[in-house]
């Protein structure tokens, strides 16, 4: 029981949950209907508990975070599936072996980031953040890890390729079943966003969060997108332009880098000078 917990003088729900493990077996106790409604996994999962779980998932690492001392974040999107350098080779495409270099520049990335981070914030600010699985994101927690700081893993339930991968701090690795919950922790202590190549769930990250500044729905914040190549071949971004369907000033919501030590002197810069 935390310190908050004796700030009422009522009884505390954590006693009255070890409680009830120590009433006698009977029909009446072993009833669904007598399990306390907080401590009941049946109840709570109920179609007409949504609304309810919607602000469990909104509120659980809001408090967690706020209680670690995390003030904002470097957020980190990239394909779960861009193996390792020394894995490179048994990658099933021509392709995704090119792309392993990213690996090594998010690692790289989130060292130098969270190395300034710890000598001019004490590791308050700017904590690498990342979906917490494989690819990309194990190379941003690797980072984080080996200039002895903390990263933040906002996992998913998939049935496939999304585990915490074993770099990203265990206190901040959190589990989520609704992806908008999730999408909102990644951008509410956002203060930088940096994009690797990736796939769809890559490309549903980076353009809601363009979306979200385009619109001024958020803050503009340094934008970062490593692999120039890459990114004009998935998009036409100057096809978007000529079409009339984005403004021409929307590309400069962004820019391209293809090293860490690009991305950190563009996020030190940002909006220093003319872009």
């Amino acid at each position: 029981m935390n310190d908050d917990a004796r700030r009422h003088p009522f009884r505390h729900s954590v006693e009255d949950v070890e409680v009830t493990r120590h009433i006698p077996n009977t029909p009446q106790t072993r009833s669904p209907t007598y399990r306390l409604a907080f401590a009941d996994p049946a109840f709570l999962t109920r179609e007409e508990l949504r609304p309810v779980r919607l602000q469990l998932e909104l509120l659980k690492p809001e408090l967690i975070l706020s209680e670690a001392g995390i003030d904002s974040t470097i957020v980190l999107f990239g394909g779960a599936r861009i193996p390792r350098p020394d894995e490179a080779a048994t990658a099933r495409t021509d392709t995704l072996r090119g792309l392993s270099r990213y690996y090594e520049e998010a690692r790289r990335f989130a060292y130098l980031m969270t190395e300034k981070s710890l000598r001019e914030t004490g590791g308050r600010e700017n904590i690498i953040t990342t979906g917490g699985g494989p690819g990309v994101m194990e190379a941003g927690s690797l980072g984080a890890a080996e200039a002895g700081g903390r990263s933040i893993g906002f996992n998913i339930v998939l049935p496939h390729e999304q585990a915490p991968n074993p770099y990203v701090t265990p206190e901040l690795c959190f589990n989520f079943h609704y992806f908008a919950i999730r999408k909102m922790h990644f951008l509410m202590r956002a203060k930088a966003i940096v994009i690797f190549p990736g796939g769809f769930g890559t490309l549903d990250e980076m353009f809601e969060s363009l979306t979200l500044i385009q619109t001024g729905r958020m803050e503009a914040v340094p934008y970062v997108l490593f692999g120039e190549d890459f990114w004009r071949k998935i998009v036409n971004w100057d096809g978007l332009v000529e079409a009339g369907t984005i403004a021409p000033e929307d590309l400069d919501l962004f820019r391209f880098v293809e090293t860490a030590e690009e991305a950190v002197a563009v996020i030190e810069e940002w909006g220093q000078a003319p872009r």
